[in-house]
């Protein structure tokens, strides 16, 4: 179960935070059970913990459940030695959701590294599921990006497996780094939030939505130089905002399609959506990486929907009184997270941009008297 350091309050497993105050909860195993928790070095490979849908790329919630849809494991013998189509010889398992397996694979042309997903052989003989894959990966395959894990390839072997070729990337996942540390400095957030930006500005500049957007599929791998990068993972909701009824009749009818704690008004409400909806979910993890918290409470999941849908978020410094944020810093945070699509920042480059310069304290004797102090970011944000 989890359970919330500040009340104390249990929860299910799959719970993120205290709906009472809004704290992240932390792990509490039950007795003689095991967590199958995926190491981080491979989290961005890896499908969530929790079962994966028909085609292994995400998870699928029902509305009137609380836990993913449970799916029979794997039926498959060990990939370890093998070489699919000749190319990509197999060197050790990684993880292993629903209906598909992970596994490392190394290119016998180039050495390179990747990280395979597997489907169960079920899965490959589903026709609506292959279709919808198939179009999953036609996405994908066109989001190749440095701060994007996108699929390289979709492929079958003579024997009927069917694999998705995507970047192995080592790193730590965004949540898991948040967790330990309670809360990000705003420097090192705002880093994160360019990246993941620029990622979804590619997505969004080709008419792609991710519309699953949360710390969990978030990598931050190191570079050569030593800087660190984060890298939007997980494209497996991605979807064109042109489509139509062909894709719309591949999506299972009853089912919600994202993580209710990072879901924009718009997208609750089941309303057609446009990049401005990642904008709004980078915006809430923008508001947890700084306070270690989500902006809206309830005394359950369904009062937390309804306060996004209706209410006002926690103003930052009420939730980390014991920081001092800029005052700009919250602003650009209310107007990203704001109800209405169109009074939020209409790209994610902007949402990251008025971050940076909230976040940048004004040289000495920089622009106008005070007046004008109080309203050069505010005003540029509000219109004034």
């Amino acid at each position: 179960m989890n359970r919330c350091p500040a009340c104390g309050t249990t929860y299910a497993p799959d719970a993120r935070f205290c709906t009472r105050d809004g704290t992240k909860l932390v792990d509490v195993p039950a007795h003689g059970s095991m967590n199958a928790t995926p190491s981080p070095d491979i989290r961005g490979t890896v499908p969530p913990a929790a079962p994966a849908d028909a085609t292994g790329l995400r998870q699928v919630v029902k509305p009137h459940m609380q836990t993913p849809v449970a799916t029979p494991a794997l039926a498959q013998g060990s990939l370890v030695g093998q070489r699919l189509d000749g190319r990509y010889e197999i060197e050790r398992k990684l993880g292993e959701g629903g209906m598909a397996s992970v596994w490392l694979g190394r290119d016998v042309a180039s050495g390179e590294r990747f990280a395979i997903k597997v489907l169960s052989a079920d899965l490959s003989t589903d026709a609506n599921a292959m279709a919808r894959l198939r179009r999953e990966a036609s996405f994908g395959m066109r989001l190749a990006h440095p701060n994007i894990c996108h699929i390289i390839r979709l492929g079958e072997t003579e024997g009927g497996l069917v694999y998705v070729v995507m970047p192995f990337i080592a790193g730590e996942i965004l949540s898991d780094r948040t967790n330990k540390r309670g809360q990000l400095d705003l420097g090192e957030t705002v880093r994160f939030v360019r990246d993941i930006a620029a990622g979804l500005h590619l997505a969004h500049q080709i008419k792609i939505v991710h519309r699953d957007l949360k710390p969990e599929n978030v990598m931050v791998r190191r570079l050569p130089d030593g800087r660190e990068q984060a890298v939007v993972m997980d494209f497996g909701l991605a979807k064109e905002r042109r489509a139509g009824d062909e894709l719309q009749k591949l999506t299972k009818t009853g089912i919600i399609l994202g993580t209710p704690e990072f879901m924009s008004p718009e997208q609750l409400r089941g309303k057609p959506l446009d990049g401005r909806t990642d904008v709004y979910a980078l915006a809430l993890m923008t508001y947890e990486m700084l306070t270690g918290k989500l902006p809206f409470q309830g005394r359950n999941q369904q009062e937390v929907m309804i306060a996004r849908l209706r209410g006002e978020p926690i103003p930052i410094r009420q939730a980390r009184p014991d920081i001092p944020f800029p005052p700009a810093v919250e602003a650009v945070l209310l107007k990203g997270m704001h109800r209405d699509p169109d009074q939020r920042f209409q790209s994610a480059p902007e949402f990251a941009q008025a971050l940076a310069q909230a976040a940048s304290p004004q040289p000495p004797g920089a622009g106008s008297p005070a007046g004008e102090a109080s309203g050069g970011i505010l005003g540029k944000l509000f219109g004034r």
